[in-house]
């Protein structure tokens, strides 16, 4: 009896236009958490941010009504995926930061999450890399290489403050593994919810022990702590997390070589971060990588 074969279908919209906004959004996230830092400590900011979120989400929560988690199981493998991209990632960015790392050299740290979840996906994600894609993690890694010797003397970044970026690009690498092999179909405002509420609980502590907890409420600190709650938050991680679960976690990981480029750009619109014209060389071939990278899947689908 013959194979019945299966309609094919065709990817969301959403997914086709999610690349884009996420990269521009998160990328804008740098420049204006910079902004947000010149009023107020890492950990109060990120309280803040945390608990305006929460505050949100149990609006929608009650509104909308959506499913909680199934199991405990389900509760717990959501908040290891808070504890990572949520606290540890953002805890060590805004710390690089007050450090004295900029936009565009954090940026191009977290870059190299692609070489890792190249390495690591075969084995921890049972996906295989093929030579397309792994031609493309090259040429992106070329790209953010043009991209941080342009801009090595932009910063007084210290040891510690790389050492800070290198941890959040852990931080973000373990959390998109763990999103792909235990992550599970959730609402949204269920899944944030969860997220957040793992993050405030990890930062509003550090801000009690280790700080002041003072804060400056200019305007530009309102603009910055609304553009992270809204875009860099609400919609970009979610937009991150959904891309994971539709498609191969290298080939969503190929999108971080765009955001040293687009960060450093933001960056020097908004707190004057020098950007020279080899960085945006940089920018292009680091385009140039992606674009090859996320050649390898089409090519694959249109050959099944």
């Amino acid at each position: 009896m013959d194979d019945v074969a299966k309609p094919i279908t065709s990817p969301p919209a959403w997914i086709t236009a999610a690349p884009a906004v996420f990269v521009l959004l998160w990328s804008g996230g740098f420049a204006f958490a910079k902004l947000g830092l010149r009023h107020a400590e890492p950990f109060t900011f990120l309280a803040l941010r945390y608990l305006v979120l929460v505050v949100c989400l149990v609006v929608l929560f009650a509104l909308l009504r959506p499913p909680l988690p199934a199991t405990r199981a389900e509760l717990g493998h959501q908040a290891v995926v808070g504890l990572f991209i949520q606290s540890l990632y953002f805890i060590l960015t805004y710390v690089a930061f007050v450090l004295g790392v900029s936009a565009g050299t954090f940026g191009v740290v977290v870059a190299f999450q692609p070489i890792l979840v190249g390495l690591l996906a075969l084995r921890v994600a049972g996906e295989s890399v093929p030579v397309t894609r792994w031609a493309g993690l090259a040429i992106g890694m070329v790209g953010v290489v043009v991209v941080i010797t342009a801009t090595t003397g932009i910063g007084d970044s210290t040891q510690v403050g790389i050492l800070c970026s290198v941890g959040a690009l852990l931080a973000m690498t373990t959390g998109t593994f763990y999103e792909k092999r235990f992550g599970t179909e959730q609402h949204p405002v269920t899944a944030n919810l969860v997220q957040y509420v793992v993050a405030l609980v990890t930062c509003a502590p550090l801000a009690l022990l280790f700080e002041t907890m003072r804060i400056e409420w200019t305007t530009e600190f309102v603009v910055s702590l609304a553009y992270l709650v809204v875009g860099n938050s609400l919609i970009s991680l979610t937009l991150l997390l959904a891309m994971i679960r539709a498609g191969e976690v290298s080939r969503v990981s190929a999108l971080f070589f765009l955001v040293p480029p687009t960060a450093a750009a933001v960056a020097w619109l908004l707190v004057d971060e020098a950007m020279p014209w080899q960085a945006w060389l940089g920018m292009a071939v680091a385009l140039a990588g992606v674009v090859t990278a996320t050649k390898a899947r089409s090519a694959k689908a249109g050959a099944a």
